[in-house]
């Protein structure tokens, strides 16, 4: 099959897929390996290449991503455990200034979600906000928005984050993993303006259910919390599993463009690989863990981390398993003779089949897995082919993945239950929250495209 019946059968394919999740339950990586084969089939692959096609797929990305995701997995893992996570809270707490709680905790949520899934990040956090709330007199709403939006901003921008990662990798940026962080560092400031201003207005509309609590039982909440860590890590030891690797990269970045050789530049080129950069960040967690006197816990840890990461990997490479058939059937010579419908498109094409992907199944790792396997074949035809390009894309794709999270996404629930909202006061901060950043964040990608 050619032209546009596999264009059709592509269309129909997503929905079917979309249907298959949402609706019917069943589990994404079920879904998308077999709308693959019928995918395959229907474009016309012959039967005998189709079973090396769907391993070319699978293995290629568990090759290029999985122990990458593994060991940043365990880095938020690690830092989740010991309390480091809560010490960044308490560094930004401080750089900020208490006179700014909104802030204060948007920007704590932005740089605990780096290392930290979201939904776990907002646990964490909850019992300071509750008790940010009482002691500066700020609408408790506001906070739980601002806190939920920085939170959802590193999740889908910023490595080693597991979707953004996988989202690079997938398109080719993999060696560029330094620039695909300091772009979701930049493509974050737009939707954290846009989130605080929201967060302000709608917490003047709506009132939570928290806001009754007395003020000693949210203070002693947020002492407790501190207490079950016993002491919390210095600054440096919780910093040092996030940012050693991001200078490691960085120094083989700038190796790479000064063109060095001799075995000092190959020793910090092999460092900064990302494999090896984040791997090193996981030999600081793990002393961290040992300092923290948690070696009794390493084994359960590891254990938790692989639980947790097996889905995501496993989706990913169903992911990668329907880029291939893609890339291996007619569709991207057909699109790129008739390329101007998607150029015209340009940077919006990524970001708004993420945006149906998440709106549509609910989770934003599979959005982004999703879309970064389907656009990959499609990058050349979009025009977007240099390392800061593809970065964008990667933007593009996470923008899309925050739009919007509604009932079928866990985290809108961990949100207004933590938030002690009512499900409808949940669409009113939660799901138009994440439309205004996800659409702020469009804006700001759509600008740095016309720079880079």
């Amino acid at each position: 099959m050619t032209g546009l019946p596999l264009i059709i059968a592509f269309v129909i394919a997503v929905v079917a897929m979309i249907l298959l999740i949402s609706k019917l339950k069943v589990h994404p990586f079920l879904a998308i390996m077999g709308i693959s084969l019928l995918l395959a089939i229907v474009a016309g692959i012959p039967l005998k290449d189709i079973p090396g096609t769907i391993g070319d797929g699978f293995s290629g990305t568990f090759k290029s991503i999985g122990i990458v995701i593994i060991l940043g997995a365990f880095i938020g893992t690690v830092l989740e455990k010991t309390g480091a996570a809560l010490k960044l809270a308490d560094l930004v707490i401080k750089l900020v200034g208490e006179k700014n709680p909104e802030l204060a905790i948007e920007l704590m949520g932005w740089v605990v979600s780096i290392p930290v899934f979201c939904d776990s990040g907002f646990v964490i956090l909850n019992p300071i906000r509750k008790a940010m709330v009482k002691r500066t007199g700020k609408s408790s709403v506001a906070m739980t928005v601002c806190l939920s939006c920085g939170l959802y901003i590193a999740h889908v921008f910023i490595p080693p984050t597991p979707g953004p990662i996988a989202a690079a990798q997938t398109l080719g940026a993999g060696e560029y993993l330094l620039l695909v962080i300091g772009m979701g560092v930049l493509c974050s400031i737009l939707p954290l303006i846009a989130g605080l201003i929201f967060a302000k207005y709608i917490g003047k509309k709506i009132k939570s259910a928290d806001e009754i609590h007395t003020s000693d039982e949210v203070v002693k909440t947020y002492e407790e919390l501190k207490a079950e860590y016993g002491k919390l890590p210095g600054g440096l030891n919780a910093l040092a599993p996030l940012i050693v690797p991001i200078i490691l990269m960085g120094v083989s970045s700038v190796i790479a463009m000064a063109g060095g050789e001799g075995p000092i530049a190959d020793f910090f080129t092999f460092l900064g690989t990302p494999i090896m950069a984040l791997a090193v960040g996981a030999i600081l967690a793990i002393i961290q863990l040992f300092i923290a006197g948690q070696k009794a816990s390493f084994y359960d840890m590891t254990n938790d981390t692989l639980k947790t990461v097996g889905p995501i990997l496993f989706v990913t490479a169903a992911g990668g398993v329907l880029g291939k058939v893609i890339a291996s059937s007619d569709m991207v010579n057909y699109i790129t003779e008739h390329a101007s419908v998607l150029q015209a498109m340009g940077i919006f094409f990524p970001f708004l089949l993420a945006a149906i992907l998440k709106s549509a199944q609910g989770s934003s790792t599979v959005a982004i897995t999703t879309t970064a396997g389907i656009v990959a074949p499609l990058l050349a035809v979009l025009g977007y082919t240099a390392p800061a390009e593809i970065a964008l894309v990667v933007m593009a794709i996470g923008a899309g993945a925050m739009t919007v999270s509604h009932a079928n996404d866990s985290y809108f629930w961990v949100v207004t239950n933590f938030g002690e909202m009512k499900p409808e006061e949940g669409y009113r901060t939660q799901t138009l929250m994440t439309l205004i950043i996800g659409l702020a964040a469009m804006v700001e990608i759509f600008i740095l495209s016309l720079i880079f």
